[in-house]
């Protein structure tokens, strides 16, 4: 931890230093026939990388230049992609780049540690940047959606994998453990007490707001929101559809200017502000309260889901039918809690992972506490790990061939494409 602490701040010492040096970062890096990359463009996303490839500049400048390479020549691809898909008629929708800009914002902040972390490395604020890198995300998206287009019809043969595995099986890495998993999720949800406290305290606020205190101090004050307490509540211009539902709803059908609320979602309580509308559009601010979680609201849902294992779920279809009538998780709520097959060291709930070894296959588990709250978890199938083997590891290796394969025909195609069009380089 403390090592790539000191790494992050010799790199963000490396971003300050290279924006002191303007004659170095300013001008063009790069024409692709009526596009330019930038070389401040071109800085930033090499220092992007960087920190999520873990590359100190300062005590690895060779790997730093490589990257540097690495990254200019996927910008100028990107550009040709770009002309190709204008071509295709190739279009992604507003929606699709907030998400995924919004993704990308708080994997680096994760990366960074922090939201100031983030701000330094990136030199500039997290708005700022949102609004200036919205349409770069918008170019990758649509570069992303054509190339999968160019390589979805790619297919691959029994012969085509048992050549493969005969001439790559001594590199191929090793196939982890994998586990097909149901849950049931169990949230720990606030008593009543604490929901009242919370309502009234924002209550207070509403009404401080009224007379005249500044809703901006009283978010950087209160708010629980980490992603808008710092801007003072602002969760800037957002699409409809892109909220949860009815703090949305509350927030397009309010008059402009009104603060409204307190308004539950499954986050807490909400005040809120909607400051503009544009059509599907509106810039709104607000401050969220968290109720309180108590011990005894830990235990009451412990309970009840030990209560669940022990006297209604004895084979898998008790366990599916009690998934659909008390699941928190709404999205496998209509799939049985299906998980699929997951690889328990790289789960995205870690303690869901780390309780797979000491399960046993088809039954239920007893309650597993995440910071989601409780699971119930049902494994249906253990996958060995291990060398690749072509009894065990089929599927796998397959698909090791197939993208083996479309990425020997996509370097093939730009290589190719890359000659159709106008293509300069900048020298330094």
């Amino acid at each position: 931890m403390k090592y790539n602490r000191l790494c992050f701040l010799l790199f963000c010492f490396f971003l300050v230093f290279s924006r002191d040096t303007d004659k170095q970062i300013d001008g063009i890096a790069a024409i692709v026939e009526k596009h330019i990359v930038l070389k401040s463009d071109l800085l930033q996303m090499i220092n992007m990388a960087a920190l999520q490839n873990k590359i100190d500049p300062t005590t690895n400048p060779e790997k730093f230049k490589e990257l540097e390479v690495s990254i200019l020549q996927s910008m100028v691809d990107q550009k040709i992609m770009l002309e190709m898909a204008a071509a295709d008629s190739i279009q992604v929708e507003e929606k699709e780049v907030t998400q995924a800009l919004e993704q990308q914002v708080q994997m680096f902040i994760a990366q960074a540690g922090g939201e100031k972390n983030a701000e330094l490395a990136l030199g500039q604020s997290l708005r700022d940047f949102k609004r200036e890198f919205w349409y770069d995300m918008q170019d990758r998206l649509i570069s992303e959606k054509y190339q999968q287009q160019l390589i979805g019809s790619i297919s691959i043969t029994k012969t085509d994998v048992i050549k493969f595995f005969k001439i790559y099986k001594d590199s191929l890495p090793n196939i982890p453990m994998r586990a097909k998993i149901r849950h049931i999720l169990i949230s720990v949800k606030p008593n009543q007490k604490s929901k009242q406290t919370t309502i009234k305290l924002l209550e207070k606020i509403k009404d401080q707001i009224k007379k005249g205190q500044s809703f901006s101090d009283l978010a950087k004050k209160h708010s629980q929101d980490p992603g808008s307490k710092n801007n003072g509540g602002s969760l800037g211009w957002v699409n409809r559809g892109s909220l949860v539902k009815n703090f949305e709803a509350l927030a397009f059908t309010s008059a402009v200017g009104n603060v409204v609320g307190p308004i539950e979602t499954e986050f807490g309580f909400h005040i809120l502000e909607t400051l503009e509308k544009q059509g599907d559009k509106i810039k709104v601010r607000h401050i969220l309260i968290i109720p309180e979680i108590t011990n005894d609201d830990n235990e009451r849902s412990y309970n009840f889901a030990m209560s669940l294992k022990n006297d209604s779920i004895k084979t898998l279809d008790n366990f599916k039918s009690m998934v659909l009538h008390h699941t928190n998780d709404e999205i496998t709520k209509k799939i049985g809690g299906d998980l699929g097959w997951i690889d328990p060291q790289n789960y995205t709930v870690p303690e869901i992972g780390q309780a797979i070894k000491y399960l046993n296959v088809n039954s239920c588990s007893p309650p597993i506490n995440s910071p989601l709250g409780f699971h119930l978890l049902w494994v249906e199938n253990i996958k060995k790990g291990g060398r690749p083997n072509k009894k065990d590891h089929w599927p796998e290796i397959e698909e090791m061939a197939l993208n083996k394969k479309k990425m020997i025909w996509y370097q093939e195609w730009v290589e190719n494409a890359r000659k159709q069009f106008y293509v300069e380089i900048k020298s330094e």
